[in-house]
């Protein structure tokens, strides 16, 4: 008699984070990436999840994408705004404004996936042609362009820029959309007062979802640092022995610093949630022995990391056990050897992962929904003999969609769709899952030795080892002995101490570095090269300390744009 495959446990969890864009001199915005995302992809979000109240699924807000939402909250209540373009779409007169506001909506307006976003719009297609034109004939004829002209650009792009649950459904937008040119400023701020509306309405949506128990809300150590090589830059030859390393042996004090880093996201989750974090998604998956045992020790209940990670674990804990030949040792969670039993950890399928992020949006959207449950029942067939198979998916909740055509709508609307009608294939969350095993543990398997790594590769390569990156390394490790003294004296007061603090954390982020190489466009490449410079300037200025003559010339360069350049990366 054929055993009849049970019921497949999914999670899904969308990973939402940007780093922090703030210029704590200015208080200005440098990038609106916060903002933009917030109106096109977190508010989509919300919508299926609300459209759908059947699905389960995990939800991980980094803290510092929160701090700034509520920043723009406060923006918006105060009508003083520190984000240059979203100021601009609300600036009554155009033509009146600065050469360089002028070039930042030239520069900005047009920064979007062409295909999906400025194509479908022929109103938008109009005014790309017409600056084509102006270049063609060189910058000065961008001086001349008509304040109607801007005005039209920053509407369109904004536009381009909503969420398709909300171009559906607003009928103001609706309305701005087929008019399609010589916007007034009334339809600007129709638009810019939508936007506060959709942004304070942001984080107490995701809480109803969470207090419905339909979503459950994960964290990540606070400004999103690479924490396995703040604790120890040799964890990078866990996995790949011959990596080079910084010239400086080690980040100072940077235990300490990890521990700050998930203690502050512990609280700040439990400040906007009213409900500690269960569990811990590590910024770009990455783990190590050591930080494991500080999430443990921090109450942390389950962790997730990459597919990679696991397979390079199993095979120094497991020797002599050829585990890679069938794939089910994915499909279930392995407990570390931490003295203690209650934190398991889960790993992402990255195949399934990354056809969301990176080829479904290719497909029709109800074929690409059919082609995920298709493999997942796969994987239910494959699983029959795991007791409680569990199938992780795992990725960037935010920059895949717009890729895809109307920002994944379909796509979304009908995966979700198939998932609450099928009867074997089950959506959960982590602690759910974990709650139903409560009985039971006893299948979970041990993992004795764990290989530290990310979820890029199962390895630290695109954070650590090439000389951009380690040069970036060694700055600010040298920022942090600074810091380190002048802490120790009595310069300071408790306020700047605490601003000092912050503004370290921020320089601490894993993006900054995710940049640095020249396999990423030399225009983004040199936006965050200056992003971490003036973090790290800034730092020295709270510190009241001259800054380093190296710190003022650029780290990076970029180089020729490949596929794999951008704000997600291929795991596989």
């Amino acid at each position: 008699m054929s055993h009849h495959p049970s019921t497949l446990d999914l999670v899904i969890l969308w990973h939402m984070h940007q780093p922090d864009y703030r210029d704590s001199e200015t208080k200005e915005f440098t990038l609106p990436w916060v903002y933009l995302h917030a109106i096109k992809d977190y508010t989509d979000m919300a919508h299926h999840l609300e459209m759908h109240p059947s699905i389960r699924l995990v939800v991980n807000f980094v803290p510092v994408l929160l701090d700034q939402l509520e920043d723009y909250c406060q923006q918006f209540a105060k009508a003083t705004i520190r984000d240059p373009l979203l100021r601009l779409l609300a600036t009554p007169d155009l033509d009146q404004i600065s050469p360089e506001d002028r070039a930042l909506i030239f520069k900005s307006c047009f920064l979007s996936n062409h295909e999906t976003m400025l194509k479908p719009y022929p109103a938008y297609q109009a005014l790309r042609n017409i600056y084509n034109e102006m270049e063609a004939q060189g910058d000065k004829e961008m001086v001349y362009a008509s304040g109607q002209y801007l005005a039209d650009l920053l509407m369109w792009y904004h536009l381009a820029w909503t969420g398709e649950s909300i171009r559906r459904s607003n009928k103001n937008v609706i309305e701005l959309m087929s008019k399609g040119k010589q916007f007034s400023f009334e339809d600007r701020i129709s638009l810019f007062n939508l936007f506060g509306e959709l942004i304070g309405n942001l984080i107490p949506r995701y809480r109803k979802l969470a207090e419905s128990g339909q979503i459950e809300l994960s964290t990540t150590p606070h400004y999103h640092p690479l924490a396995p090589l703040l604790i120890d830059f040799n964890s990078a030859r866990d996995n790949l022995p011959d990596a080079a390393l910084p010239a400086t042996t080690c980040y100072p004090g940077g235990r300490g610093r990890v521990e700050f880093h998930v203690k502050s996201a512990v609280a700040s989750h439990s400040k906007r949630f009213g409900i500690k974090p269960a569990g811990v998604w590590p910024a770009e998956g990455a783990i190590s022995d050591a930080f494991v045992h500080i999430l443990v020790e921090n109450g942390t209940q389950w962790i997730a990391s990459g597919q990679g990670v696991l397979a390079n674990s199993l095979q120094k804990s497991y020797p002599n056990q050829p585990i890679l030949d069938n794939g089910t040792y994915l499909y279930q969670p392995y407990r570390f050897d931490t003295g203690n039993d209650g934190t398991l950890c889960f790993f992402r399928d990255d195949q399934l992962s990354d056809l969301i992020g990176f080829e479904y949006a290719k497909w029709f959207g109800r074929d690409a929904a059919q082609n995920f449950i298709d493999r997942l029942e796969l994987i239910r067939h494959m699983t029959h003999e795991t007791t409680s198979p569990v199938v992780s998916v795992i990725l960037d909740g935010e920059n895949a969609w717009e890729s895809y055509p109307y920002n994944g709508y379909y796509f979304l609307n009908d995966l979700y769709e198939l998932l609450e009608q099928h009867s074997e294939i089950h959506t959960t969350t982590f602690q759910s899952y974990i709650n139903k095993q409560q009985k039971d543990k006893t299948f979970i398997k041990p993992l004795p030795t764990l290989c530290a790594g990310s979820w890029v590769y199962g390895n630290f390569s695109t954070w650590v080892g090439g000389h951009d990156k380690n040069a970036a390394w060694d700055l600010l490790c040298a920022a942090k002995h600074t810091y380190d003294l002048v802490m120790q004296s009595q310069r300071l007061t408790k306020k700047e101490k605490e601003a000092a603090n912050r503004q370290l954390a921020s320089c601490e982020s894993s993006d900054w570095f995710w940049w640095f190489g020249d396999y990423n466009s030399p225009a983004a490449v040199e936006s965050f090269d200056q992003l971490f410079r003036k973090n790290l300037i800034n730092l020295y200025k709270l510190l009241k300390i001259p800054a380093p003559a190296n710190v003022f010339e650029s780290i990076s360069h970029g180089g020729t744009v490949s596929g794999e350049s951008g704000a997600m990366r291929r795991t596989t």
